[in-house]
């Protein structure tokens, strides 16, 4: 029986060549499966196509836009999740998607082996790899571009000589991968940290220096942790990542030039536009502000910069993974409200809070008349908080 081979399929020049160089090398049969997560202006048709004429057997499309939303942004939303304080982990959220469905469709299609287009210098093939071994350990792996080394010029000279359709070129090297969470540039003039990116690089983003849009203002209801309105209309997870992507999009919001520390080990310099993820994080942690008691959101920055390590990492299906998804979970509830804030010039400014589960008291805030603070307990309590201190400082600077 000929082994058939259940490739993660993006369209993009390493998975393209690498159709044609299982079936030289191996024998096997490609069944190409792209995972549909928001490829924002890419035609899944023709992206079908391209596989068939590069010589699979079978090409898949799975529409998985909803599931993405709901079950991996809406997690990172709550979970503020941003890698190294900036990156809010585009890449790295759609893989254990693809991961899922790749081991379907190995069920469905008879797949003994799956691929991938990773180097041997990237997070993702950890992040598939690992997955893979999490959810169908009995499929073999197969990862050509890292396994025989292949640079992006051999690659794409493997595609002239075999007539293989790519849309890379020499002139044109970016690698690029995008989705609904958005959108990630690397390589080529890029690779030389002096070099500024050019107005060519984005396509989520307008120039946010230019400022010829007018202020945009927003409103975003939540309902424990989850966005569910905006400007008072109910909308699905999918539907406020779209919208959000639109108009912070054309506010120049979410652009990012990071150099960034890779599972590898080495450092790689990034181009990420996240317009919508950036919007809707920085209004859920505002409306967190409001609502999460003081020692449970201490301690949730600290849960999530290790859940955002753990998704970068390749880590998803771990057990730790899931421990703290359900703290994050528990965290939410009360995470209710509306926060009203204006985007313009690549900032969003928050201007508006409000809810009824606020943990704001104005009676207790206030400076002008009502105040109900009781000032007289300050003087103990402060002496108290300081006491452990004050004896230290004595004994160590003989005060």
């Amino acid at each position: 029986m000929t082994d058939r081979v259940i490739l993660a399929y993006s369209g993009g020049l390493d998975t393209t060549v690498a159709i044609e160089w299982m079936k030289q090398e191996t024998g096997a049969e490609v069944v190409a499966v792209s995972i549909d997560v928001g490829q924002g202006g890419e035609d899944m048709e023709s992206i079908r196509q391209r596989a068939l004429d590069a010589g699979a057997v079978e090409s898949v499309i799975v529409d998985a836009r909803d599931e993405f939303a709901e079950e991996y942004c809406l997690p990172a939303i709550k979970a503020n999740a941003l890698y190294m304080k900036q990156y809010p982990l585009v890449s790295a959220l759609s893989r254990p998607l693809i991961v899922k469905h790749m081991a379907q469709a190995a069920k469905d299609h008879g797949g003994t082996h799956v691929a991938h287009g990773c180097t041997g210098k990237g997070n993702d093939q950890v992040r598939f790899e690992v997955g893979f071994s999490n959810t169908a350990p009995d499929l073999k792996i197969i990862a050509p571009a890292r396994d025989y080394a292949w640079t992006r010029d051999k690659a794409i000279a493997f595609a002239e000589k075999n007539d293989i359709p790519i849309e890379q070129s020499k002139s044109s090297p970016f690698s690029i991968d995008q989705n609904l969470w958005g959108r990630a540039i690397e390589t080529g003039y890029l690779e030389d940290l002096w070099n500024a990116p050019t107005k060519d690089v984005y396509a989520y983003t307008e120039d946010p220096t230019l400022n010829f849009n007018s202020p945009d203002e927003v409103i975003i209801s939540f309902e424990d942790g989850k966005p569910v309105a905006i400007d008072g209309k109910p909308v699905t997870m999918l539907e406020a990542v779209e919208e959000m992507n639109r108009r912070a999009g054309a506010q120049g919001i979410g652009r990012l030039d990071m150099v960034e520390d890779r599972l590898v080990g080495i450092k790689s310099r990034e181009i990420y536009e996240a317009p919508g993820a950036i919007a809707l994080m920085t209004a859920h942690t505002a409306m967190e502000d409001v609502t999460v008691e003081r020692e449970l959101a201490r301690y949730k920055r600290g849960v999530e910069a290790k859940w955002s390590e753990l998704v970068y990492d390749g880590l998803w299906f771990s057990p730790l993974k899931r421990a703290l998804d359900t703290f994050i979970e528990e965290s939410q509830k009360g995470v209710s409200g509306d926060i009203r804030m204006v985007m313009h010039a690549g900032n969003c400014n928050v201007n508006g809070r409000r809810s009824n589960s606020s943990l704001y008291d104005f009676n207790l805030a206030t400076y002008d008349e009502g105040d109900t603070f009781d000032q007289t307990l300050a003087r103990g309590f402060v002496e108290l908080h300081g006491l452990s201190s004050k004896m230290a400082a004595k004994r160590d600077f003989n005060l």
